[in-house]
C-alpha cells in the first residue's frame, strides 16, 4: 500500500502587510515542482470519493495522475470534459467543502489540495495557448440570459455539442458575478476574460447591455428563431436588515460596493473616475464570502479600521475558512454573538455610528441547520463608524416575474425548475442563484451543465 504523506505542499502568497496596499491576486498558485509533489500524495482510490464531491464531476484521480506524469495537456484535456472554467473554479470553488471534504487522504492530514492542482493545470494551459476542440456544427441556436457561471457553463457545453450560442448580458462588462462581485486580489479579471475569449474561439457570440424582461421578453428570443432559453440571471437583489437609520448615507449594499469596486473600477482612483466613498472607521454585516470581499476590499482602500460584525461564533460562518484566514490576517477585526439594531446619522444624515446588541446561541436551529442567535438584554452597545456595508445575502430581481407570462416562480421570487433544469415554459430552462438562491460557483455551473444536456434532448426530441 501506498504510504500517505499527511502534508499537503503549501501555497506561496502574498504576505499580508503588502497585499493590503494593492488589488493584486494573493495567492501565487504551485510551480510544476509544487503541483507534481502534491499530485504524487494522491492515493488513486478506486471508489473516488472526491467525485462524487464535485458539483460537474470532474475525473479528478485521472487528472492528478496525468500531472505526476508531467502531461499536463491531458490532464486539463480531462478537467475540460466537464468543466469549462478550471481557471475560475481552480480559485473560487469551495473544495474544502466539496471534492476535497470527501478526500480519503483527508481523514488522516490535508486533503489532497485538489483546487490548487486544477488552478495550476487551467494556468498553464492558458500560458501555452488555449487549446480549441473541433466542433461540427449544428442550425438550432440557444439563447442564455446572464453571462455568470450558470450562463458560461451552460454555453460553454452547448457549443461544444455543435449549438450557436448567444449570451445576453445586462450589463456592458461579461462575467455576472465573476467580474462585479468577486474582488481582485480573489479572480483577477484578466482570468474572468481568458475564460470568456474560450467560449469566443468556440463560436459563443455575446451582446451585451440587453436587459431581458426589457430590452427584450423571453418571447422575444423565441420569435428571433431561438430553439431553447436557458436563464441564467443570479440573484443580485440586496437583502437589508430593515432597522433605523439604514437609509443614511454612507451604508451601502455589498452588491452596490463591490459592483462600483471591481465593475466600474472605483479602487484605480487615479484612472477612474467612479465615485465611492471610503470613510476612516468602517464595518461590514455578515459572515459569508461576500462579507470577506466587503471587508477584504476595504481594508485595501485605507479606513484607520475594519470591523466584522456576526451575530454568531466563528464555527457558525459560512465563509470560506481560507478568506476567514486571510481576513483576519489582514487587520479585519471580528466582532462575534454582535448584530447591529440601529444605524446612527449626525445632523446631516450622515452615518456616525451603529448600535449593536450582543447575542447567544439557541438550542434550536434555522432552515440552514445553524443554531438561532437570540438577543442578550442590556448588552447594547454603540461602536463609532461612518461606512457600513450590508453583506446578508441576496434574492431574486423581480424583473422576469413581471414580465413573463406562464414562468412559474417560487414565493421567494425564484424560478421553479425540475431535476433536469426545465421550467413550466415549453423549450425554456433555468439555473444559479436564480433557482437556487446565493449559492456556489461551481453549484451554478453545475446546474449550467445539467441544463445544457436537458436542452440538447429537448431540441433533438421537440419534448418539454
Amino acid at each position: 500500500m501506498k504510504e500517505i504523506v499527511k502534508t499537503a505542499v503549501p501555497m506561496r502568497e502574498q504576505p499580508a502587510g503588502e497585499r493590503i496596499k494593492n488589488f493584486d491576486e494573493v495567492p501565487f498558485g504551485y510551480n510544476e515542482e509544487e503541483a507534481i509533489k502534491e499530485a504524487s500524495r494522491c492515493l488513486q482510490c478506486k471508489n473516488r470519493p472526491c467525485v462524487s464531491g464535485c458539483p460537474v464531476a470532474i475525473r479528478i484521480p485521472d487528472f492528478i495522475k496525468k500531472i505526476t506524469e508531467r502531461d499536463f495537456q491531458k490532464a486539463i484535456d480531462i478537467i475540460h470534459e466537464t468543466d469549462s472554467l478550471p481557471c475560475i473554479t481552480g480559485r473560487v470553488c469551495p473544495q474544502e467543502e466539496q471534492c476535497q471534504a470527501k478526500c480519503v487522504v483527508g481523514k488522516v492530514g490535508d486533503p489532497i489540495m485538489i483546487g490548487r492542482l486544477e488552478r495550476f493545470v487551467a494556468d498553464w494551459e492558458l500560458k501555452k495557448g488555449l487549446k480549441i476542440p473541433e466542433i461540427k456544427k449544428r442550425n438550432e441556436k440557444v439563447a442564455i440570459v446572464g453571462s455568470g457561471p450558470a450562463g458560461l457553463a451552460c454555453a460553454g457545453e452547448l457549443a461544444i455539442k455543435g449549438f450557436g450560442v448567444t449570451v445576453f448580458e445586462a450589463f456592458h462588462e461579461l462575467g455576472g458575478v465573476l467580474t462585479y462581485g468577486i474582488p481582485e486580489f480573489r479572480l483577477p479579471k484578466e482570468i474572468v476574460k481568458a475564460e470568456i475569449e474560450r467560449l469566443k474561439m468556440m463560436g459563443v457570440e455575446f451582446k451585451t447591455d440587453v436587459l431581458i424582461g426589457r430590452t427584450l421578453t423571453i418571447n422575444d428570443l423565441f420569435e428571433l428563431g431561438y430553439s431553447a432559453i436557458f436563464i441564467g440571471v443570479g440573484a443580485g437583489l440586496p437583502r437589508f436588515m430593515n432597522i433605523p437609520g439604514e437609509n443614511l448615507i454612507g451604508i451601502y449594499s455589498a452588491n452596490e460596493f463591490l459592483t462600483r469596486i471591481n465593475l466600474l473600477k472605483a479602487y484605480k482612483f487615479g484612472e477612474y473616475d467612479t465615485p465611492v466613498y471610503i470613510g476612516k472607521r468602517a464595518c461590514v454585516v455578515g459572515g459569508g464570502n461576500v462579507a470577506m470581499d466587503a471587508a477584504r476590499t476595504l481594508i485595501r482602500l485605507g479606513p484607520e479600521k475594519v470591523y466584522l460584525i456576526y451575530r454568531r461564533t466563528i464555527e457558525e460562518m459560512p465563509a470560506r475558512k481560507e478568506e476567514i484566514h486571510h481576513a483576519l490576517e489582514e487587520g479585519i477585526e471580528f466582532l462575534y454573538l454582535t448584530n447591529p439594531v440601529r444605524f446612527i446619522g449626525d445632523e446631516n444624515g450622515h452615518l456616525k455610528a451603529v448600535e449593536c446588541v450582543k447575542m447567544k446561541l439557541s438550542s434550536e436551529t434555522d432552515e440552514s441547520g445553524r443554531k438561532k442567535t437570540l438577543p442578550i438584554p442590556g448588552s447594547e452597545f454603540t461602536l463609532e463608524v461612518d461606512e457600513a456595508i450590508i453583506a446578508i445575502g441576496t434574492k431574486a430581481n423581480p424583473l422576469l416575474q413581471i414580465t413573463t407570462q406562464g414562468l412559474k416562480f417560487k414565493p421567494n421570487g425564484q424560478i421553479e425548475v425540475d431535476e433536469y433544469c426545465r421550467t413550466s415554459l415549453k423549450g425554456v430552462f433555468a439555473g444559479g442563484d436564480i433557482v437556487n438562491g446565493s449559492a456556489t460557483v461551481v453549484t451554478a455551473m453545475g446546474d449550467g451543465r445539467r441544463a445544457a444536456m436537458a436542452i440538447e434532448e429537448y431540441i433533438n426530441t421537440k419534448k418539454p
